[in-house]
C-alpha cells in the first residue's frame, strides 16, 4: 500500500502534466488559428452582413409598406361596408321597388335622387341587364356596395351605391399610413395626395416607381368600381429613406464587426485558460437539464461569449419551468371555459345542434376517442364510430337506460361513461322522470381519470337540463296555437294561417278553399246532459273533421261549437265535397251518455258553410264572410247539410 501511494501521485502528476501541456499546445494553436484567418473571415462577413442589412431594410421597407396597404385596404371595406348599409335601404325603400316593377328609367331617376339626399350617399347606379336605368349623385364617387334586387324571386336590377369619393379616400389613407396614395381608374389618376403627379404608370402589386420625378417605393391593389369599372389604388413611400436606413446600418455593423475583430484577437489570448473549466460546466449543467432538473444553472464566470451563452442557458431553463407553470394555469384556464360552455348549452333551444356540440366538446374535453347522444332509441349525433368498443359503451348506455344514474365502465380494454338524458316537465307529471335517452363518450386503452368523468358528468347534466328546456320551449309554444279542449288549432292560428294562405293564392293564382262548421242543437246537448257530455261532442267531431283533412289543410276551433278547415288549393266543389264527408261522419256518430250507461246513444247533426277564393271573395274577411253566410243558409234551410257560397 506504501508504494501503491507514490505511484498514483505520480500517474496523477503525470496526467496534468500531459493535460497542461495539451492545453498549451491549445492555446498556441487558438492563437496561430485567430491571427491567420480572422481577417478573410471577418471581411466574407462584413460583405454577407452589408448585403443582408441591405436586402433587410428592402424587406421592412416591403413589409412596412404592405402593412400601410392593409391600413388602405381595412378603409376601402369600410367605405364599401358604409355604402353596404345604405345599398340595403335603399334596396328595402318600397317607391324605390314600385317604380323598378314599372321599369320607368325616370321615376327610378327620381326616387334615386330622392335616396341620394335622404341617405347621404355620393351616387346611385341602377342597372338592369347592360341598361342603366339611374346615374345621380357624384361622378367621383368610387368604392360602390353593390347588392342585387330581387322581386318575386326573379333578378329584377342591380344597385351600386357610394359614400366617398376618391380624393377624400386617398387623403384619410395619408392621414391614416403616413403615405401617400394615388387611386387610377384604368391609366387615368383620379385622386392623389402628390402634387404634380399626372398620369404615373404604377406595378399591378408591389415594386419601384417614379411620380413627380421621385422614386417612391410601391403596393397597390384593385377594387371594383361603378358600371364594371376597375380602381387601382397605390400606397407610396420614397425609397430615399430607405437608401438612409442602409447607410445607418452598414455604419453600425461596420462599427460592431471591427469591435468583435478586436474582441477576437484579445478573446485568442485569454480563452484557452478558461475553455477547459467552461466546458466542464457546460457538460455538467446540460446533464442536469437532459435529466430533467430545470433548477441547473451553467456557470457564468466572466463576460466573454461562454458566458453569455451560459446566460441564454439559465433563461432557457428558467423559461422552461415558466412555460410548464403556464401550461399547467392553461389548462386550468381551459376546464372553466369549457364550464362556461356547459352554463350556455341550458339557454340552447336547438335539440340537435345542442346535442352535437355537448358531444364535441365532451369528447375533446375528457380526450375521448369518440361520443354520441341519442333519445328514444334514436341516434341523434355519433363521433368516433369506429373506434367504439361496443361492450363497454353498450353496458354503460344500458345501466343508465335501466338505472336512470349516470354510468362508468371498464371492460376488455375498453372504457365508457354515460349520463342520462330525462324527459323533462314538458312531457307530463308521470312521464317527467322517465329516461329518454342517454349521452356517451368512449376510448380504449387508457381509463378515465376522476377529473375526466367529473367534467364529462357535468357537461352532460347542463345537455340534459338543456334539453327539457327545449322540450318546455316546443310545449308553450304548442299550446299557444292549439285549442286544449278538441287538439285543434286555436282562432288565433287560424287567422295567422288564413292570411298567410290568402296572400299564396293571390300571389299564385291559386284556389283557397273554407269551411265552416256549426253543431246543431249544441246548447241543449249541454243543457240536457251537462257541460262534460258537451266537450265529448266537441272532441269526437273534431276528431272526424281532423280524420278527413289533408296534411296540408288547417282545422281549427273557430268558437264554442263552431269550427272552420282551411283547404289551400282547393275550389269551391272540392270543399263542398270534403263538407259533405264530415257531415256525414257526423250524422253517423253514436255517443255514449256520460253517467248512463242504459240509455241510448246520443246522435248529432252539424250544418256546413263552404267557400273558395277567388269565387267567393277576395280577402280573408270576405273568405270568412261568405263561408259564414252559407253556414247560417243551412241553418235556416233545416240544418245538417251543406250549403255553398254563391
Amino acid at each position: 500500500m506504501r508504494g501503491y501511494a507514490p505511484a498514483r501521485e505520480m500517474s496523477n502528476r503525470g496526467f496534468s502534466g500531459d493535460l497542461r501541456d495539451r492545453l498549451s499546445s491549445f492555446r498556441t494553436r487558438l492563437r496561430l488559428f485567430f491571427v491567420l484567418i480572422v481577417i478573410v473571415p471577418m471581411v466574407a462577413v462584413t460583405f454577407i452582413v452589408f448585403r443582408l442589412i441591405a436586402e433587410s431594410e428592402n424587406g421592412q421597407a416591403d413589409a412596412r409598406v404592405a402593412a400601410r396597404q392593409e391600413t388602405a385596404i381595412s378603409l376601402y371595406y369600410e367605405a364599401r361596408g358604409d355604402a353596404d348599409r345604405i345599398a340595403a335601404r335603399i334596396g328595402r325603400d318600397p317607391q324605390l321597388a314600385r317604380a323598378i316593377r314599372a321599369k320607368n328609367p325616370q321615376r327610378i331617376t327620381t326616387q334615386a335622387q330622392r335616396l341620394l339626399t335622404t341617405t347621404h350617399a355620393k351616387r346611385i347606379v341602377l342597372t338592369h341587364g347592360t341598361t342603366t336605368w339611374a346615374d345621380v349623385g357624384d361622378p367621383r364617387a368610387s368604392f360602390p356596395a353593390t347588392r342585387t334586387l330581387i322581386a318575386d324571386g326573379q333578378r329584377v336590377a342591380d344597385l351600386q351605391v357610394s359614400v366617398e369619393d376618391a380624393q377624400s379616400y386617398a387623403r384619410e389613407v395619408r392621414r391614416a399610413t403616413g403615405l401617400d396614395t394615388i387611386v387610377q381608374r384604368g391609366s387615368q389618376t383620379i385622386a392623389s395626395t402628390i402634387q404634380s403627379a399626372d398620369d404615373p404608370h404604377l406595378p399591378a402589386h408591389s415594386g419601384i416607381a417614379t411620380v413627380a420625378d421621385t422614386k417612391y417605393r410601391t403596393a397597390s391593389f384593385t377594387a371594383p368600381g361603378f358600371l364594371g369599372e376597375r380602381l387601382q389604388v397605390a400606397v407610396l413611400e420614397p425609397t430615399a429613406a430607405t437608401q438612409d436606413d442602409i447607410r445607418h446600418g452598414r455604419l453600425v455593423a461596420g462599427l460592431v464587426l471591427a469591435g468583435f475583430f478586436l474582441l477576437a484577437l484579445v478573446a485568442a489570448i485569454v480563452v484557452s485558460r478558461a475553455l477547459a473549466r467552461q466546458i466542464d460546466g457546460f457538460l455538467a449543467a446540460a446533464r442536469r437539464l437532459g435529466a430533467g432538473d430545470f433548477s441547473a444553472q451553467v456557470p457564468t464566470r466572466g463576460n466573454d461569449q461562454f458566458a453569455q451563452l451560459g446566460e441564454e442557458f439559465n433563461k432557457m431553463s428558467g423559461q422552461l419551468e415558466e412555460r410548464l407553470q403556464e401550461l399547467s394555469q392553461e389548462r386550468l384556464r381551459m376546464e372553466l371555459s369549457l364550464r362556461r360552455i356547459g352554463e350556455t348549452f341550458a339557454s340552447n333551444l336547438d335539440r340537435d345542434a345542442l346535442l352535437e356540440i355537448v358531444v364535441r366538446t365532451a369528447v375533446d374535453a375528457v380526450d375521448a376517442e369518440g361520443g354520441q347522444a341519442f333519445m328514444e332509441g334514436r341516434p341523434l349525433t355519433t363521433i368516433g364510430a369506429v373506434s367504439r368498443p361496443a361492450a363497454a359503451a353498450d353496458e354503460a348506455e344500458r345501466r343508465v337506460l335501466t338505472l336512470g344514474e349516470p354510468a362508468f365502465v371498464n371492460v376488455e380494454g375498453g372504457h365508457a361513461l354515460a349520463h342520462p338524458l330525462r324527459q323533462g316537465p314538458a312531457a307530463g307529471p308521470e312521464e317527467a322522470d322517465q329516461i329518454a335517452g342517454a349521452i356517451s363518450v368512449w376510448r380504449v386503452g387508457r381509463t378515465f381519470s376522476h377529473r375526466e368523468r367529473e367534467l364529462f358528468h357535468y357537461l352532460a347534466g347542463q345537455a340534459a337540463v338543456s334539453v327539457e328546456n327545449v322540450g318546455l320551449h316546443e310545449t308553450v309554444n304548442r299550446q299557444a296555437v292549439t285549442d286544449e279542449l278538441t287538439g285543434l288549432s286555436n282562432r288565433r292560428r287560424f287567422q295567422e294561417t288564413m292570411s298567410a294562405e290568402v296572400e299564396r293564392s293571390k300571389r299564385f293564382g291559386s284556389d283557397l278553399g273554407l269551411v265552416m262548421l256549426d253543431i246543431d242543437d249544441f246548447k241543449a246537448v249541454n243543457d240536457t246532459y251537462g257541460h262534460q257530455q258537451g266537450d265529448l261532442v266537441l272532441r269526437e267531431v273534431a276528431r272526424i273533421l281532423r280524420a278527413s283533412s289533408r296534411e296540408i289543410d288547417e282545422p281549427a276551433r273557430y268558437g264554442g261549437e263552431e269550427l272552420a278547415l282551411v283547404l289551400p288549393g282547393t275550389d269551391l266543389e272540392g270543399a263542398r265535397q270534403l263538407a259533405e264527408r264530415v257531415r256525414e261522419g257526423v250524422e253517423a256518430l253514436r255517443l255514449p251518455i256520460l253517467g248512463d250507461q242504459d240509455a241510448e246513444p246520443l246522435r248529432i247533426t252539424a250544418s256546413f258553410g263552404a267557400a273558395s277564393l277567388p269565387a267567393s271573395a277576395e280577402d280573408v274577411r270576405g273568405l270568412v264572410a261568405a263561408a259564414d253566410e252559407a253556414l247560417y243558409q243551412a241553418k235556416r234551410a233545416g240544418k245538417n247539410r251543406t250549403v255553398s257560397a254563391s
